[in-house]
Order: structure tokens, then C-alpha cells, then sequence
């Protein structure tokens, strides 16, 4: 029961609920291969913070606080904490995946901080 985080071309993947944080679909990868069993581009960053960070290392403060504050108005937010609780008590991994090359500043990076911070009870 925990939350693992991964970039989708690493293979083989984690098993688990394998949620795509990314809005756009990554590039290369077909989604039978992808393993997806949650795609959340509702949850994840706008189209405008997403080229606006454009995975600039020293953007990823304010990116991660931008981010912060879209995830606090989003609605969609509410039903992924949900899913990513059910999935934890049943006893799943929950994998959160991302496209990034950057492992350390990325949307899912912020997520899992904010699931944690928001309700997420992950046991380890």
C-alpha cells in the first residue's frame, strides 16, 4: 500500500493502479502497451502553466505553487483522491506516472506532495 512514482517509458513498469498524471498523451507509447488503468489529464497541469514551466528546472518553485493552486480549485481533484484512497485500502500500489525526462520536477512530483497533504493515506 503505497505510491510510487514513475516515467512511463521506464519498462518493465510497476505493477499496481497506474494513474498518467500528464495531459497529453506521451509521445512513442501506445496505449495498449501503456498499462493505464487512470488517465487523470483533468488533474493535470493547464495547457498555459504546462508551456509556461516548459520543464525549466529553475521555474519549478513557482511552477509547484501555480500547480497547487490549480489542484486546490479543481474539482476533478476530489474524485482522484477518492480513487487513489480506495485503491491504497485495497491494498494496491498506486503508480503516478509522467512523461518528463526531469524525475525530481515534474506535476507528479507536486501531486503526490498534495495527495499526501490532502487526505492520502499512504501507509509506508
Amino acid at each position: 500500500m503505497t505510491i510510487k512514482l514513475e516515467r512511463i517509458y521506464e519498462h518493465p513498469g510497476t505493477p499496481g493502479f497506474r494513474i498518467l498524471t500528464d495531459r497529453l498523451w506521451p509521445r512513442g507509447i501506445k496505449k495498449v502497451d501503456a498499462h493505464i488503468d487512470l488517465w487523470a489529464k483533468d488533474i493535470a497541469p493547464t495547457t498555459e502553466l504546462r508551456k509556461w514551466f516548459n520543464h525549466d528546472p529553475e521555474k519549478f518553485t513557482e511552477f509547484k505553487s501555480r500547480y497547487q493552486d490549480e489542484l486546490a480549485q479543481n474539482p476533478a481533484t476530489t474524485e482522484l483522491i477518492d480513487t487513489v484512497n480506495a485503491q491504497l485500502q485495497e491494498g494496491n500500489t498506486v503508480v503516478l506516472l509522467f512523461g518528463a525526462k526531469d524525475t525530481t520536477n515534474n506535476q507528479a512530483v507536486v501531486l503526490n506532495e498534495w495527495l499526501a497533504a490532502h487526505g492520502v493515506h499512504d501507509d509506508n
